[in-house]
């Protein structure tokens, strides 16, 4: 290996692969004495130095007084080519996974864009300008298909170091994706006039975008909505089609909870902070829309909130059939009642666990099919379930 093919070595890789010429000099220069160190030579304890301007190979012997003078071996262009190309390849090579993982170890939470290179198994291979990034099943979204050559962002989850290399694991399926978008799509969160307070997820079909306003000029709504809608629907289309809620903050949770329930009319909100339980009552035209679709509108308002979000129609507004009905399911939903008892008691008149619990055991015991013991059992069951939902009963 002369000075020529050095000299084109470390050009190549300091322009190509961004590693710096120092540290490849000095990568090759210890695989060098290595393999000099290897190889039987007329010297021992050699030195090997490249000069870095000229490229050139030298090797230096320390004397007994700790002097050097240079004794450069004839064979050791003949080692460098034989031997260390291998070594330096594989110091270049640690070079640059440390090169990788200090320009991404501090973007965790960037939007970064690569390209589709394989898959493994249902995992994604993403190429970035620098090293290769995953994105594994679990953080894809389920609605997703991705192609070969494919140009696609996603979030820096995570940067860990591993003995292979530094491992790069990207998301698309998570809440912080979305989160990134409105911030570099919508410039009053960016400069800190508006918060996104909270976000609610089920990646590929809906989010709940909860916004707050620090400036009573600025509409929190209006200004992620962006005129015409081109804001919104620019996050839209990079989410592939996901429908998008932006829900105006308040710390009441009733009005939060109204907020976040729109467009659906509620007719009353009731919250039990004890229980960080909010029952919602709506009118049954407005009932399917409250709850939205294999209920998702009520679960990604759970989720947004925190609360749990019970919501029911009217009883007021309910013909008899259906109060019969709605008896029948909450008095199923005891333990201890059930699907075996519920529907003998609502036809036998005993609608509510009140109603169960004024009653004497013989009047139960009176209801065909229900025994003496089984009525026993089901009054202590509805005493358990009233004491649990209301405190001790009082005489």
């Amino acid at each position: 290996m002369n000075a020529a093919e050095l000299k084109a070595v470390v050009e190549y890789m300091e322009s190509e692969r961004g590693v710096e010429r120092e540290v490849i000099i000095r990568a090759i220069e210890t695989a060098l004495q290595s393999a000099t160190e290897k190889t039987e030579m007329e010297d021992d304890g050699l030195r090997i130095e490249i000069d870095r301007k000229t490229f050139e190979l030298k090797a230096y012997k320390t004397l007994s007084d700790g002097s050097e003078i240079e004794s450069t071996p004839r064979s050791l262009g003949r080692i460098a080519a034989q031997t260390a190309k291998q070594v330096i390849m594989q110091k270049i090579r640690n070079a640059e996974k440390e090169i990788i993982f200090e320009e991404y170890k501090d973007r965790l939470g960037e939007i970064i864009t690569g390209t589709v290179t394989r898959f493994d198994r249902s995992d994604v291979i993403i190429e970035l300008e620098h090293g290769e990034a995953v994105m594994t099943s679990k953080e894809r979204v389920p609605t997703e298909e991705y192609e070969v050559g494919e140009r696609v962002r996603a979030l820096i989850l995570a940067v860990r170091e591993r003995e292979r290399g530094p491992e790069i694991m990207l998301s698309r399926n998570h809440p912080d994706f979305v989160r990134r978008l409105f911030e570099l799509e919508v410039s009053e969160i960016s400069d800190g006039t508006m918060d996104i307070k909270g976000i609610a997820r089920e990646a590929g079909y809906r989010s709940k975008v909860a916004v707050i306003s620090h400036d009573e000029r600025v509409d929190p709504v209006g200004a992620c909505v962006g005129m015409r809608g081109m804001r919104v629907k620019n996050i839209v289309r990079e989410l592939s089609g996901e429908k998008i809620d932006i829900v105006r903050w308040s710390e009441d949770i009733h009005t939060l909870i109204t907020n976040a329930l729109a467009p659906a009319r509620l007719k009353h909100v009731d919250a039990d902070e004890e229980t960080q339980t909010v029952t919602v009552t709506v009118e049954p035209d407005q009932l399917s829309l409250a709850i939205g679709k294999r209920g998702q509108n009520a679960r990604l308002t759970s989720k947004l909130t925190g609360w749990r979000v019970d919501i029911q129609k009217d009883e007021e507004s309910m013909d008899f059939e259906e109060r019969v009905a709605v008896a029948v399911t909450k008095l199923a939903a005891i333990p201890g009642i059930g699907e075996e008892f519920s529907d003998k008691l609502v036809f036998s008149g005993f609608l509510t666990l009140e109603g169960i619990l004024a009653a004497e055991l013989s009047d139960l015991a009176s209801i065909e099919g229900i025994s003496a013991e089984q009525a026993k059992s089901v009054w202590y069951a509805a005493e358990a379930a009233y004491t649990k939902e209301h405190g001790e009963i009082t005489e």
